[in-house]
């Protein structure tokens, strides 16, 4: 199945490249595509193998359970019934968890419900290819290969990934979800910090990070979602989590990464004082893009209690609750001064779901006077919260699993965002615009916004306050009083046109957003692929600096990624070529 133009397009500003396949001679700057008469032999492949000591897998698709002489009707129903969560993408090789990216090629539910047509499950969008990245060497055979048979390379590990990086046509893909390691440093020494850290595999998801350093007595910076991985587009986009508001977003608690480059150089060490320009660029500048992570060491901090909190309040039609709902955001000014306090709430227009507040070292006591004002607020709105829950949790694990570990994690969503900055919630005039904005989205009924009440200024995140060359986390994030999330959930066999719908639903929405938001700026892991302003959007400030970063590590583009660094400067034809403009 080929992949529509209006799909391929990374940007409004790149024309489509409209050379014919068969033309392939004629436009060497496009990556091979099977074929292709460039594209590898079968004994090329088998070689490739044998260098790689059989770790070479040939994608599949997920659903191909559903399909063919050697179909699995019992395994094929059960997918139905998971389709919709992340979990059976996340140990497969080439799939990913977007269902825009997968493109309907392959559904368990098939074409008008039957899936006895063959033809209708193809690889699509998906890396034909994949290998499974045990080591340094490994990696580099990979990279050589797609370097020296021109062939498009990506990295994927679990396939968290909204907005496509870690899948391509026709790509070979890096499949690093299986390097593991998590290794406690007692105490790591360096000009920037001293104090306990881990080494921590590129496969390595936050589940079983979370578990493995309360063991030791210490916590990390994660994320919500525990199945997400460690160390890839999440910590190499910036990465926020429940802890940011206490040290910073991932980004800025990395020490040091091995990597491989595109030139297929094992770096042992990338660090603030060794190949520092890299580490600026994989410390919050996007992932998959400069080179490829196969470890991290980052900063680890002593465990202790929580105080925690949940409350909700439900839309009975009257002003009050919408007047309830700007108070909370302009609560979130005071919240913003304790230290460590951090939020994530749910709107729609149904419900306001306070689903988690946060203060590491606090107590039912301190949790209650930070709330005071706002439980006041709510009063005089005449909203009755119908859950209204506080506890004291003994480590971070704790408090997680009671509050975030038992959630269920869908991917049929389409998703955008925007970073709210501080000066605009203090501005009352600019809120209850900002505030009656969300009432319209809301309004809509598949579309509910997720808000992320975190402090991660550089004083709090423990990066150089004097310095704009530490690390490349975008400047909004760092003026943002929150971080929200606009979610437009789908069912589990919507259309391909659906979601190209609903994508273009968001964009309109973050077109608003970003009117009201002078200074704001977006979130390059939890936005859309086709922002119209995506390098104002993602890098802000960053841009040339990282561009430069990329010229000089990666200057044939082995590495690519959207709407990653220099993304403008390739593009997708509609048959899934990827070329250079």
């Amino acid at each position: 199945m080929l992949l529509p133009a209006s799909l391929l397009l990374l940007a409004a500003s790149v024309p489509l490249v409209t050379a014919a396949p068969e033309a392939e001679a004629k436009r060497p700057a496009c990556r091979y595509l099977p074929g292709d008469r460039g594209w590898p032999s079968a004994r090329d492949w088998d070689k490739l193998n044998t260098t790689v000591g059989g770790r070479l897998i040939q994608g599949t698709p997920v659903a191909g359970v559903c399909y063919g002489g050697e179909a699995n009707q019992a395994a094929c129903s059960q997918l139905k019934e998971e389709w919709s969560l992340v979990d059976p993408f996340l140990d497969q090789p080439v799939s990913v968890v977007a269902p825009y990216f997968e493109n309907n090629t392959c559904s368990p539910f098939g074409a008008n419900g039957k899936t006895d047509d063959v033809s209708q499950c193809q690889l699509g969008n998906l890396a034909s290819y994949a290998i499974n990245i045990d080591s340094a060497d490994t990696a580099a055979a990979g990279i050589k290969f797609a370097r020296d048979r021109n062939l498009r390379l990506v990295v994927k590990n679990t396939g968290h990934d909204y907005l496509g990086g870690s899948t391509g046509r026709g790509a070979l893909a890096l499949w690093t979800h299986n390097l593991k390691e998590v290794t406690l440093i007692p105490e790591y020494k360096s000009k920037h910090y001293t104090g306990p850290a881990y080494r921590i595999g590129a496969g390595v998801q936050f589940m079983d990070l979370y578990k493995e350093t309360a063991r030791d007595g210490l916590r990390v910076v994660g994320g919500s979602c525990p199945t997400v991985g460690a160390n890839g587009g999440w910590r190499q986009g910036g990465g926020h989590g429940p802890l940011s508001s206490s040290y910073g977003l991932g980004a800025d608690n990395s020490l040091e990464y091995e990597v491989v480059t595109a030139k297929g150089t094992h770096l042992p060490v990338v660090s603030p004082t060794e190949n520092a320009d890299l580490f600026y660029a994989l410390s919050g500048g996007g992932a998959g893009n400069y080179a490829v992570v196969i470890s991290a060491v980052v900063k680890a901090h002593r465990d202790g209690p929580f105080a925690g909190s949940r409350l909700t309040i439900v839309n009975d039609g009257t002003p009050g609750y919408w007047t309830a709902v700007q108070a909370y955001l302009r609560h979130l000014l005071v919240l913003d001064g304790i230290p460590g306090f951090a939020t994530e709430a749910l709107l729609s227009n149904s419900s306001f779901a306070l689903v988690m507040a946060t203060l590491p070292g606090g107590d039912e006591a301190a949790m209650g006077a930070a709330l005071a004002p706002w439980y006041a607020d709510l009063r005089a709105a005449g909203m009755q919260p119908v859950v209204n829950e506080t506890a004291v949790q003994g480590s971070y694990v704790e408090h997680y699993d009671e509050y975030l570990g038992g959630n269920v994690f869908t991917r049929n969503i389409t998703i955008g965002g925007r970073l709210i900055p501080r000066d605009l919630v203090r501005d009352e005039e600019r809120l209850a615009r900002l505030t009656a904005t969300f009432r319209e989205m809301v309004a809509e009924p598949d579309l509910q916004i997720f808000m992320l009440g975190y402090n991660v200024t550089k004083a709090v995140a423990g990066v150089p306050v004097d310095r704009d060359d530490f690390n490349a986390v975008t400047p909004a994030w760092r003026d943002s009083l929150l971080f929200m999330n606009l979610i437009i959930a789908g069912s589990a066999s919507d259309p391909w046109p659906k979601l190209r719908d609903d994508l273009a639903r968001v964009n309109r929405w973050q077109d608003v957003l970003r009117d009201q938001t002078p200074g704001g700026g977006g979130y390059i892991n939890e936005g859309t692929f086709d922002a119209p302003q995506w390098k104002a959007d993602y890098f802000g400030g960053t841009y040339d600096r990282l561009r430069k970063v990329k010229a000089k590590y990666d200057p044939n583009f082995v590495l690519y990624t959207r709407p990653g660094v220099g993304a403008d400067e390739y593009a997708e034809t509609a048959d899934g070529h990827l070329c250079k403009v």
